[in-house]
């Protein structure tokens, strides 16, 4: 692994959280699957070998939970939503060079191999463990076989998580007051054997990888208050018939936890691939080069560059479980991790259990282009930041950017080519116009090396919107008669930008760059260019274009709008997410279900009280952590007249080096407190459990009073 902008001499990997084989898939499902397959495409783009693997997670209570209900065995149950996956993710442009699942041959035989690794590593052992047992049926009940309060917050929780609370692992024996999913009655402890894994003894490393790790910066800040704190071991077995067995003697009775195996499958995944073609070593991205762990907590591994698309709700798995996982066996860590907001419905939560959702089928059988889908949830947001989709948002995408400054400009310079020049006039494109595509060829690149996919999505409709802003201004049709040659420099330099729009637009919008590149009547397959391609000369002939997207109508959206609410009041209004949603909308780590959300306070204030408070806007001059706090950050910030020392909670949740210059929203009159003997005058205002700042619109001076 290098942290070398890319494209580098190492071959790469990118993955996306595995797919829980437990459920329909809906758009909100599809977010890290269309962005991986996007990055992939675009780090093909600049010259960097890449493979795109995935699969689905077949293993699990879950699973074995509804395959029991549903009459049925656990691997046939999973079997079906796996086939129906793989059928789903082509038609949505998403092309993995390999797709598999937990429960093959390769991933068990891998998985086997690195528990062996830790095993004779030392980096197991065996602990008496209290387990949940079911009394009635005489049996022991892992993780979503039972369901009780949490520790910590003493909210719902099941086995593993406290999925309606903090959000926190679950180990074996925490859950109190348990309960029998199987039967309904009160659940029992009892002694168990079972094998754990020394996370703790790699505490050290896991906070020089935190330091080294690329991605985004959610996924660098959020596990670090478990990295720093008191990490603890992790039970790695289960008593349970369904999963992978665990290797060794004397462990008959115990598979490995789902969360052993479900990674493994990023490196068993590419391991199938390169038994496939001849030029891709898939020991060459996993495996360590250098025995970095011979060489100390700090030393980095060396092999390939391997970067993991996923949702914000499996980060800890991929930050502190993985990558010791990997350490302790011999093999690469992440160079990064991509962790992606979630997906709301219209402004509100997905409820599979209300019916509440746009099902992949939903937006497949409503006749839109998959590119569409592609380019709304790409560009919608920063890919860190929560994407709003509905039926609206996806005609205003559509109808603003692809119809009215994409498609227009490519439509209307390519018909005038054919029909005044039969393609491509016979001049040099202008420095003008070549200054203008390596300048977004150059964005292109930044974006795949500050892993920013809404940056893909935008760099082609940027240019085309100089394109279009370059065609009216100089209006070649009334150049042809007056200033042929002129005419023919301004048309040839729109087809190149035409040409251009083909190659960049290739990782967000694959199908239409396609039909593109054949209306250019290029040969060969755009999915095989590079950047470099964007300034090669077009094809001297090309016949007469079509126009690539079409509007979406206001007929359609509010048909398909009132199919969705019809849909929604027959399932019944109950607002209580149901376990089966929680369940089909974790374990995919795809960021389709946000978090719940508090009710509405019943007491209000009068318009007076609320004067009383002080609102500012400041900007953040200073930000640096508190030396011995886990979470607190102690910054500077500019309110106009002066400047205030604020202590805020944040150290943990943001880039605190990137917060320099934002406008945020102060709370002035607040009165002084101190914090770890650091003194905090006024209060900065975020959002929810990871501290979203509230910041302004526009470009509000600092100290400006908020109404």
């Amino acid at each position: 692994m290098t942290h070398d902008p890319f494209p580098t001499d190492e071959p790469a990997v990118v993955t996306c959280g595995l797919p829980y084989a437990n459920g329909d898939l809906h758009v909100g499902h599809l977010r890290t699957y269309v962005s991986g397959d996007a990055l992939s495409r675009a780090l093909r783009r600049v010259g960097q070998q890449t493979a795109f693997v995935c699969g689905s997670d077949m293993h699990g209570t879950p699973i074995a939970v509804n395959a029991a209900e549903a009459g049925t065995s656990p691997e046939a149950f999973a079997r079906a939503y796996h086939e129906q996956y793989e059928e789903t993710f082509p038609r949505f442009n998403v092309a993995f060079d390999n797709y598999g699942h937990t429960d093959d041959e390769t991933n068990t035989e891998l998985t086997r191999d690195i528990v062996r690794a830790l095993d004779e590593g030392g980096h197991i052992y065996e602990k008496e463990i209290k387990v949940a047992w079911d009394p009635a049926n005489d049996q022991p009940l892992p993780d979503r076989f039972v369901e009780g309060t949490c520790p910590y917050c003493g909210e719902r929780a099941r086995g593993d998580e406290c999925d309606e609370g903090c959000g926190r692992h679950l180990e074996p024996g925490e859950v109190e007051d348990p309960v029998s999913t199987i039967s309904g009655n009160p659940a029992e402890y009892r002694e168990r054997t079972h094998k754990f894994f020394r996370v703790s003894e790699f505490q050290s490393y896991l906070s020089n990888f935190l330091d080294r790790l690329e991605g985004t910066a959610n996924a660098r800040n959020q596990p670090r208050e478990w990295v720093e704190g008191d990490l603890q071991d992790w039970c790695i077995t289960r008593d349970m018939d369904w999963g992978i067995d665990y290797p060794g003697e004397g462990s008959d009775d115990l598979v490995l936890y789902v969360w052993v195996d479900a990674p493994v499958e990023y490196v068993a995944s590419t391991k199938q691939y390169a038994e496939r073609v001849d030029d891709y070593d898939w020991e060459a991205v996993w495996k360590d080069r250098a025995n970095a762990a011979e060489r100390g907590p700090e030393a980095a591994p060396e092999g390939g560059e391997i970067v993991h698309v996923i949702g914000q709700d499996i980060i800890q798995h991929h930050t502190v479980f993985w990558p010791a996982m990997l350490r302790g066996a011999g093999y690469n860590e992440p160079r990064a991790v991509m962790a992606c907001g979630f997906v709301n419905l219209a402004g509100d939560a997905f409820s599979t259990s209300r019916n509440r959702a746009v099902w992949a089928d939903d937006y497949l059988d409503a006749g839109f282009h998959p590119d569409l889908f592609r380019y709304q949830i790409i560009t919608g947001s920063e890919f860190t930041a929560d994407v709003n989709f509905s039926w609206d948002t996806l005609q205003e995408r559509t109808n603003n950017d692809l119809v009215g400054a994409l498609g227009n400009f490519l439509y209307r310079s390519l018909l005038f080519a054919h029909r005044n020049y039969g393609g491509t006039p016979d001049v040099d494109v202008s420095e003008t116009v070549r200054a203008e595509i390596e300048s977004a060829t150059e964005a292109v690149r930044e974006a795949v090396n500050d892993y920013s996919v809404r940056g893909l999505g935008e760099a082609p409709v940027d240019l085309a919107r100089f394109g279009n802003e370059y065609i009216q201004r100089h209006e070649p049709w009334k150049l042809v008669d007056e200033e042929p040659q002129q005419a023919a420099q301004v048309i040839r330099d729109c087809v190149q930008l035409a040409k251009a729009c083909a190659v960049l637009m290739q990782p967000v919008l694959p199908g239409k760059a396609a039909a593109l590149w054949d209306q250019l009547d290029e040969t060969g397959s755009v999915h095989e260019t590079t950047l470099a391609a964007a300034l090669e000369a077009p094809p001297a002939e090309f016949g007469e274009p079509t126009e690539l997207f079409d509007r979406i109508e206001d007929d359609t959206v509010e048909r398909l709008t009132e199919q969705l609410e019809e849909r929604v009041a027959d399932a019944g209004e109950d607002d209580d997410e149901t376990e089966a949603d929680a369940e089909d909308e974790a374990e995919a780590g795809d960021g389709a279900a946000p978090p719940a959300v508090e009710p509405l306070a019943d007491e209000r204030v009068s318009f007076e009280e609320f004067q009383q408070l002080d609102l500012r806007v400041g900007e953040i001059r200073t930000a640096e952590g508190i030396e011995g706090a886990d979470e607190l950050a102690r910054l500077d910030v500019d309110l106009g007249v002066e400047t205030r020392q604020i202590v805020a909670g944040i150290k943990q949740l943001h880039d605190l080096d990137a917060l320099v210059g934002e406008r945020v929203v102060v709370v002035a009159n607040l009165e002084k407190t101190e914090l770890f003997g650091v003194e905090s005058n006024g209060m900065v205002l975020a959002a929810g459990e990871q501290a979203d700042l509230l910041t302004t619109h526009g470009d509000a001076t600092p100290g400006t009073k908020i109404r």
